[in-house]
């Protein structure tokens, strides 16, 4: 940070006595090496080095904070999601698939080409509103909002935005009903109606425990292959 002195005839220890000002010497932005003089306590001379280290320390915080705002503000959307999603080691397999899924059918298609320093608050109420115009259910809109706020929030940690563009924005409201297990009489009609679709798809979330959407991804080829493997593996 800088060092204190006096140019007198007095050892250190005897400097708070001797009335000759205390020197301070330091290195200033450029490197050079720098004195002032004139402080009539130890204190006085401490507080100015570090009034300096303050000043040096706040430019380098603001141009590191510049230089970030300018490579990540350029960013569009799309480019800024895919090296955020690079950061998101803690996702299981199954909540990678569903992040997936929410970029592909409605962040990306709505924002991919958008700067990120021109989110605001207007901006994401402008994509809520859009997810209502198409018909978008509150569950899906909840959870493609809550994506949108943590990429949102991120950019704002590293400085792209002085106000959150979150802030003042009301979330979609998504009140899950109330879960209802089917007593096995009902099960039974349930599993005998509709199509050989609807029925696969019944047996596969009674049976297996799987959900709506994963049961109604499921491939029957390679089910029956894999069925087939493990029945010649027994």
């Amino acid at each position: 940070m800088g060092t204190f002195f006096k140019e007198c005839v007095h050892s250190e220890s005897g400097w708070p006595k001797c009335p000759d000002p205390y020197k301070i010497r330091y290195r200033n932005a450029a490197g050079r090496q720098v004195e002032e003089s004139g402080f009539p306590t130890q204190k006085r001379a401490i507080d100015r080095l570090t009034e300096i280290y303050n000043a040096k320390n706040s430019r380098r915080i603001g141009q590191s904070k510049l230089e970030r705002i300018k490579k990540y503000g350029d960013m569009r959307f799309e480019e800024y999601v895919a090296e955020w999603k690079e950061g998101q080691r803690h996702l299981s397999p199954s909540s990678v698939r569903h992040l997936e899924s929410l970029l592909q059918h409605h962040l990306l298609p709505a924002l991919a080409s958008r700067r990120m320093d021109s989110f605001d608050h207007k901006v994401v109420e402008g994509f809520i509103r859009s997810m209502e115009r198409n018909g978008v259910g509150l569950a899906a809109q909840s959870n493609a909002f809550d994506k949108l706020k943590m990429v949102l929030l991120d950019a704002h940690r590293l400085g792209l935005y002085e106000d959150s563009p979150l802030e003042g924005v009301k979330p979609p409201q998504y009140d899950a009903s109330r879960a209802v297990i089917p007593s096995l009489a009902e099960l039974r009609e349930i599993r005998s109606a509709g199509d050989d679709v609807f029925r696969l798809v019944a047996d596969m979330m009674s049976g297996c425990g799987l959900r709506n959407g994963e049961a109604l991804a499921v491939n029957v080829k390679i089910s029956l292959l894999t069925m087939s493997i493990v029945c010649v593996s027994k």
